[in-house]
C-alpha cells in the first residue's frame, strides 16, 4: 500500500514479477483496493491476497510500529514469522518500514542494529554501501557489525569471495575523521573473522569501485547516498541533452545504442530493486519509494534471490564466527565518552 505510486504501481509490478520471473508472492493490504487492481491486470486469482485494514504514512517514522500494529508491513512481518513467506519487499516510508520490522522480526543473535543496505553503479563491479539511513546514531561496534553484514550481502548479491572493505570517512589515513570512524578503523584492523578490511575510503572512492563494501552510519550513509543518486540523475540527463542536441549527435547515438541502453540501465535506481535491511530475522527490500511497476518487480527479484541465498542463516553464520573477537581496549588514558 506504500510508495509514491502506490497501490497501483505495486500491483503492476507485483504482476509482472509473476508473470515475466516466476516469482511466488502474496500481495497485503486492504484487499478490496489490491482486487480491484488485479482485476484491471486480469490477474485475479493469480496473486494470492493477504487483507490488512492498515497502511503506514509516507511520512511515519520510528514509532509507526507501536501505532500501526495491522498495517500491511505489521501482517508481512507476521506472514515471515509464522513461515508463510520469505521475505518483505515495500515501497513505503524507509523510518516505517525499519521500526515495524525491527518490531516484529527482531534482530538475528548478536545484532545490535539492523542496516539499510544498497547497491552503487559502479565498475568493475558494484559496490555495497551500508548503512543508507537505518542506524543514524551508530557505535564504533556496529560499524564493525555492519562490515560483517555487507560482506556477507557481497558475496551473495555480487558473487565476490573476499569483499574489501572500506571505512567512509574525510581521509585516507588511520587518525583521519571524528571519534566513531577513529574508534571503529581501530576495531576493524583487528582480527575480525571473515572481515577483509583494506582501511579507509573517501567521498571520491564511492563510485570509483575502490573496495567492494563501503561502511558508515546511518546519517553518513544517506546522505552519501542521496548525493549520488543526483549526481546520477544530473548525468544522464545531460547526456539526453547532449544526444539531442544536433542531427549528428543523434546519429551517433543511434549507432551507440547498445551501449547507451546498457548504460542507462546500469544508472537507473528502478533496475537494481532498491536496499535491503540486513541482520534481522528474515529479509526485508525497502524498495525506493518513487518506484514505478520495474522498480517494484525488480525489488521482488532481488528479495526472491536473496531468500534462495539464504541471507539470513549467511548473515547468522558470519555473525557467529565474529561473536568470539575481542574488541582491542583503549589505549591508556584516553577517555571513553561513548554513551553507555
Amino acid at each position: 500500500m506504500g510508495g509514491d505510486h502506490g497501490p497501483e504501481e505495486i500491483v503492476a509490478g507485483a504482476v509482472a514479477a509473476v508473470r515475466e520471473h516466476g516469482v511466488r508472492l502474496v500481495l497485503v493490504g486492504q484487499a478490496r483496493r489490491v482486487r480491484d487492481l488485479l482485476r484491471e491486470h486480469d490477474a485475479l486469482g493469480e496473486v494470492p491476497i493477504a487483507h490488512a485494514e492498515d497502511a503506514l504514512a509516507m511520512d511515519e517514522g520510528a514509532l509507526a510500529g507501536w501505532r500501526r500494529p495491522r498495517s500491511s508491513v505489521a501482517v508481512a512481518c507476521h506472514l515471515i514469522r509464522r513461515g508463510h513467506a520469505a521475505a518483505l519487499v515495500s515501497a513505503g516510508s524507509t523510518g516505517g518500514v525499519v521500526a515495524t520490522s525491527r518490531l516484529r522480526l527482531r534482530g538475528q543473535p548478536g545484532v545490535m542494529r539492523p542496516a539499510l543496505a544498497v547497491v552503487l553503479p559502479t565498475r568493475p563491479r558494484p559496490t555495497v554501501l551500508l548503512d543508507a539511513g537505518a542506524t543514524a546514531d551508530a557505535k564504533p561496534e556496529m560499524l564493525v557489525q555492519f562490515a560483517t553484514l555487507g560482506t556477507a550481502y557481497a558475496r551473495i548479491r555480487l558473487g565476490v569471495e573476499s569483499p574489501r572493505v572500506g571505512l567512509l570517512t574525510i581521509g585516507e589515513e588511520a587518525g583521519k575523521g571524528n571519534k566513531l570512524t577513529r574508534r571503529a578503523h581501530e576495531l576493524l584492523s583487528g582480527d575480525v573473522p571473515g572481515v577483509h578490511f583494506t582501511g579507509n575510503v573517501e567521498g571520491t572512492d564511492l563510485l570509483t569501485g575502490a573496495v567492494d563494501v563501503v561502511v558508515t552510519d546511518g546519517f553518513t550513509g544517506n546522505i552519501a547516498l542521496k548525493t549520488v543518486e543526483g549526481a546520477v540523475r544530473l548525468a544522464v540527463s545531460e547526456m539526453r541533452t547532449a544526444i539531442g542536441s544536433g542531427r549528428l549527435s543523434r546519429v551517433a547515438a543511434l549507432l551507440q545504442r547498445r551501449q547507451l541502453r546498457g548504460l542507462r540501465d546500469r544508472l537507473d535506481p528502478e533496475t537494481t530493486g532498491g536496499g535491503v535491511l540486513l541482520g534481522l530475522n528474515g529479509t526485508v527490500v525497502i524498495a525506493h519509494g518513487a518506484s514505478r511497476a520495474t522498480g517494484v518487480a525488480a525489488a521482488c527479484v532481488l528479495a526472491r534471490d536473496l531468500a534462495a541465498g539464504r541471507i539470513v542463516e549467511q548473515i547468522g553464520e558470519g555473525l557467529a564466527a565474529a561473536r568470539p573477537h575481542r574488541f582491542p581496549r583503549r589505549g591508556h588514558g584516553e577517555p571513553d565518552t561513548e554513551e553507555p
